[in-house]
């Protein structure tokens, strides 16, 4: 069958060349913003007089019914189709003759398809904000259960200093909360209308791009034409966007992975999302942790695969960016599903306080706090750091920690120690100590939750 851009050529090309060509596998998922754009350009034609009331009216009755028997499930997308935006007006024009070839006057599936995407896309990042936001809940939800929860912080995955498990997770907060702005952003160069563009030079026919971007409830309207075809950073920013939002997930389920693990059992996760072994009945494997983490290079993927076809193409539009889609919207399933599980495995995971207590009491993470006790008694630091380097050896050798090291042991490194220095090494002291603005102590966690609820009223 002939393709209705036949003219210059016969258009009847190769069935494989069809196979090949056609995109209509992985755009039709953009039909709703097809025909909602569609039914905009046929309002922006009548109010411009290019074409009657009548013909509008007609025009938007069709669509509509396109619309809603796609959605009822009464008309299913045809595969042998280009792509949804001829599918689409094919459909149109069977159901309503020719006024329905009418609908691609002052218009060209150049900025047609542009604005299809630029309206899906709009729509996912408004979704995703709202679910990274319930992420960031479910963080700070579960930290404010753990403000006075100790528990090793770590550099280099070596034990460094007491922290609580509340400013652990409140730092991932922090992440996601830069990914919420990151988002709002890519939303602002996203809800930019380029319709009107055409094919890349604009139209001879007086046209209104700006009501046809208000009847869409877009921002504002591409300026340059030919930009307005060939841009495609809004979805280059998005996966770019999206891969940082999988790295956090990734960072926080590598954590999952050593936690739960029986060499750390800091947490539990829920039957839920977990899965057993096919040969070991003691495992209990955290799976869908780790295919997040797994999933994060395929979004690393999208986004190199959307650069390396963007970045010999000359201007304007080329057949090559129909590879966009297929890698953003992969992105946007991978970003989703991942999301999906990690809200809820936070929610219902059950921490082991006392694993974490015992954890940091080994591994003299409270060697810092000596070398700051011997500071205060008016040593040099570095002075009181190789002191305390030497109490740490002397324990290591005698199997003591700092909180059960005698006195009188303590004070063969420096006669300036006295009963003093328990207090100085207590733990739970050590934490409380730290309570900096940002710090670890239960007064500065309870601040940063306080900062986060107010954040994400913001969003």
């Amino acid at each position: 069958m002939a393709k209705m851009w036949a003219g210059r050529t016969d258009g009847l090309t190769d069935a494989v060349a069809d196979g090949f060509n056609s995109s209509i596998s992985f755009d039709s998922r953009m039909y709703r913003q097809d025909i909602t754009g569609s039914m905009a350009h046929a309002a922006m034609l009548a109010k411009t007089g290019i074409i009657t009331d009548e013909e509008a009216r007609q025009l938007t009755e069709g669509l509509q019914g396109i619309l809603d028997d796609i959605d009822s499930g009464a008309l299913d997308f045809d595969m042998k189709a280009e792509d949804i935006h001829m599918f689409v007006e094919e459909v149109l024009t069977a159901r309503i003759g020719d006024v329905g070839k009418k609908l691609h006057t002052a218009r060209s599936r150049n900025d047609q398809v542009a604005l299809d995407l630029r309206l899906c896309l709009k729509d996912f990042i408004t979704e995703l904000r709202a679910e990274v936001k319930k992420l960031i809940s479910a963080l700070a939800g579960k930290a404010a259960e753990n403000t006075e929860t100790i528990m090793p912080g770590y550099t280099h995955m070596q034990r460094a200093q007491p922290v609580s498990f509340a400013q652990h997770l409140l730092a991932y907060t922090a992440m996601f909360l830069r990914d919420c702005e990151r988002l709002g952003d890519c939303l602002k160069r996203t809800d930019v209308s380029p319709i009107g563009c055409c094919a890349l030079a604009g139209t001879g026919y007086t046209t209104d791009s700006f009501f046809e971007a208000a009847k869409l409830g877009m921002s504002s309207v591409c300026f340059n034409s030919m930009d307005g075809v060939s841009d495609r950073d809004f979805v280059v920013e998005l996966i770019s966007d999206i891969s940082l939002i999988m790295m956090h997930m990734s960072r926080l389920s590598e954590e999952l992975v050593l936690w739960s693990s029986w060499e750390f059992r800091f947490v539990e996760l829920s039957d839920s999302y977990t899965t057993g072994s096919s040969i070991m009945p003691q495992k209990k494997n955290p799976d869908m942790a780790e295919l997040i983490r797994g999933k994060t290079g395929r979004v690393y993927g999208d986004l190199m695969g959307t650069l390396t076809m963007l970045k010999g193409l000359p201007l304007a539009y080329n057949k090559d960016m129909q590879e966009d889609k297929e890698a953003v919207f992969a992105a946007c399933d991978t970003v989703k599903a991942c999301r999906d599980v990690m809200i809820p495995m936070i929610e219902t995971m059950k921490v082991g306080a006392d694993s974490k207590r015992r954890a940091a009491g080994e591994g003299f993470i409270n060697a810092t706090d000596l070398a700051d006790y011997l500071t205060g008694k008016g040593l040099p630091f570095r002075t009181a750091y190789k002191i305390s380097g030497s109490v740490v050896a002397a324990c290591i050798a005698a199997g003591q920690t700092l909180e059960t090291l005698p006195l009188e042991t303590y004070r063969g490194f420096s006669e300036l120690i006295d009963e003093g220095v328990y207090e100085a090494v207590n733990l739970d002291l050590c934490m409380s100590r730290r309570s900096s603005y940002g710090g670890t102590s239960v007064l500065a966690t309870r601040e940063q939750i306080e900062t986060v609820k107010k954040e994400l009223e913001k969003i």
